[in-house]
């Protein structure tokens, strides 16, 4: 079995009892990730030599007794929307080429920290705007299971990473569905933890009342290790969750016996997939073995869910967006001939009809079609 087959929890340990070296996992990874990357497309930026530099280190802890942390030596991909110091972050937009963070995401600082290798940053629908990742700048993620078919989105990129062994483990964003349904679609595990639970610091944000930072893993106990390394307050962000994280790892081996699982029946109506609901049921069927309490219940506001989304998201888009002018954020369009955007759009006008005229042209030339789309209802 190549090291890049296993999973988190199975590759600390190798590397904990000396069966394997951080570093022998590292370069088995980006083996991988050098055989598929043709093919799937699932990185904007790889950190070759740092990842191997940086899993030496971890060996030389390792070897003088040091602790270096639960998750030492495991190759994470990162979600290019969130920001690690020194390395391009451009939410796969154009309008944030060559934007290069002095700071970094509580949620990634938190993973280093425990000795987590930071493998690249993913691809992703532009601003995590989409469900594809196709919309995204520089070109479209392939699912690794059939690369005729799209891995979902937002987070596609790190979902196919993880699912192909172009990384042990990843770290997405979820607004309205960006690390489960890549997840589902690419056979891997994602979670989307409570609002608040995980730092939004250094997450650029897409609808800051909706968005939140989470794992995508190949099992249930790596996503749980992973959620436990980066959930906890952060008084950076200000809707962070004081409260200390309880651990996952009991409830993953508990007896669900008498465990009481409401099931919405508004959910199995109005063009459910078939072969979703066979196996949501089956699995329900399979709780229900096992003990657990299986009860209808009634959700009766669910037909507005996605309505509701439609207004929170595309209005806090709109203004979360409205920073990347030109000015305050984003390169500056330019004419060919050298002089600025709006010189050039609006002859010899001055004042306030230039600087509007750059915007437009800046924003035109740097964001995508979808996130135009989004910026244009939300501001509506």
């Amino acid at each position: 079995m190549e090291l890049w087959q296993h999973t988190g929890h199975d590759a600390r340990q190798l590397i904990a009892t000396g069966k394997a070296s951080a570093e022998e996992l590292v370069k088995s990874v980006l083996g991988r990730i050098e055989a598929r990357e043709g093919d799937l497309h699932c990185f904007v930026s790889v950190r070759h030599e740092e990842a191997v530099r940086e899993a030496r280190a971890i060996d030389r802890r390792l070897a003088s007794g040091e602790d270096p942390g639960q998750l030492a030596g495991l190759p994470v991909a990162v979600k290019d929307n969130l920001c690690v110091r020194g390395e391009e972050t451009t939410c796969s937009s154009a309008i944030l080429r060559g934007f290069y963070p002095p700071y970094e995401a509580t949620a990634v600082e938190r993973l280093r920290a425990r000795g987590a290798i930071v493998i690249g940053k993913t691809n992703m629908d532009e601003f995590a705007m989409g469900s594809s990742t196709e919309n995204s700048c520089s070109g479209a993620t392939r699912n690794p299971w059939d690369t005729s078919r799209i891995p979902g989105g937002s987070s596609g990129g790190s979902a196919a990473a993880v699912a192909s062994g172009e990384a042990t483990i990843a770290v997405g964003s979820d607004t309205g569905g960006s690390i489960r349904q890549p997840a589902a679609l690419c056979g891997a595990v994602g979670l989307k933890p409570t609002y608040g639970r995980v730092s939004r610091y250094g997450l650029v944000a897409f609808a800051s009342s909706l968005d939140q930072v989470g794992p995508v893993t190949r099992d249930v106990e790596d996503a749980a290790m992973v959620y436990e390394a980066m959930a906890g307050h952060d008084q950076r962000d200000s809707t962070s969750i004081p409260d200390p994280v309880k651990p996952c790892g009991p409830a993953l081996t508990e007896d669900v016996g008498g465990l009481k699982v409401g099931v919405p029946k508004e959910y199995f109506v109005g063009g459910l997939d078939r072969e979703v609901e066979a196996a949501v049921r089956r699995a329900l069927g399979e709780l229900e073995e096992w003990g657990a309490v299986i009860e209808e219940v009634s959700l009766p506001h669910t037909e507005y869910a996605v309505a509701t989304y439609y207004l929170i998201a595309t209005a806090e888009a709109s203004s979360n967006l409205a920073r990347y002018d030109g000015v305050r954020h984003g390169p500056r369009a330019h004419a060919r001939n050298g002089g600025a955007a709006g010189e050039a759009a609006g002859g010899g006008e001055a004042g306030p009809g230039r600087i509007v005229r750059m915007y437009e042209k800046t924003r035109q030339e740097g964001f995508g079609a979808e996130v135009k789309r989004r910026v244009m209802l939300g501001t509506y």
